[in-house]
């Protein structure tokens, strides 16, 4: 191959790689977010059966159905119904339904809570896949560790495309578990491994270098690195500390 050749290979190559990010980045958000609002959920739940508030709930928001309607009794079904589409809180229209079936409380250790969705949109996108979080414990640092699994993560946009995700990550909850009410006071380190397919069928692997450091509102990320291989390039680094992105050696700002 000439230099030519190669250039162009590089050019394409790179066109794809930025291609694949851009739609990681969104379908990164919108399964973080699904699990902050399933997490909110089953604690919302744990406060609705220990004031032994109605099964059905509705407050300017989704209706939720817990089931069965007691504090001892497992596996407990948790239902969201945001029906037609409801604006929530951080600014997301989300329709549709997510189900939830938990083994125990939020915070007791090895209960795990498996959402599954119908018809469900997050603003434009139709979301499918299982999530599956599982409480690990705490660490040496006295904060809890969720395991975070989700098996055939799929978004559909509104043109038809569909993009595929997977994820085997460790979330620890280090700012915000006094006030397990309120999620958006809420802090998270995310380690692991994310995967997926663009739409233009693309592969990609993303690797936590230094776990991401997570806000939840106003959402971003305040630090961590990410070792990525999409398409033919295997040297891709974005470095959120910094605040910058590496490809095939070379290194830009970026914004948030």
């Amino acid at each position: 191959m000439n230099c030519e050749e190669n250039e162009l290979t590089q050019s394409i190559d790179s066109a794809k790689a930025a291609d694949a990010l851009t739609e990681y980045v969104t379908i990164s958000k919108v399964f973080q977010d699904l699990g902050n609002n399933s997490g909110d959920a089953v604690l919302n739940a744990e406060n609705s059966t220990t004031l032994s508030k109605s099964s059905t709930t509705k407050d300017e928001g989704p209706v939720v159905t817990i089931s069965p309607l007691d504090f001892t009794t497992f596996p407990k079904t948790i239902t969201i119904d945001y029906q037609t589409g409801v604006l929530c809180q951080d600014g997301i229209t989300r329709r549709g339904v997510a189900t939830i079936v938990s083994t125990g409380w939020y915070g007791e250790v090895d209960s795990q809570h498996t959402t599954t969705f119908s018809d469900y949109y997050h603003e434009d996108f139709k979301v499918e896949g299982i999530h599956i979080v599982k409480n690990l414990g705490k660490n040496e640092e006295d904060n809890l560790e969720y395991s975070v699994v989700i098996q055939n993560g799929k978004i559909t946009t509104s043109t038809g495309e569909t993009i595929n995700y997977t994820e085997n990550s460790t979330r620890t909850w280090v700012v915000g578990i006094d006030t397990p009410l309120n999620i958006w006071d809420d802090e998270y380190l995310l380690d692991g491994v994310q995967t997926g397919t663009s739409s233009k069928d693309v592969d990609y692997t993303l690797t936590t270098e230094e776990p991401l450091h997570f806000d939840l509102l106003p959402r971003s990320i305040k630090s961590g690195i990410l070792d990525v291989d999409v398409a033919s390039i295997e040297d891709i680094k974005i470095n959120y500390t910094e605040a910058t992105i590496t490809i095939l050696g070379k290194t830009y700002e970026i914004g948030n």
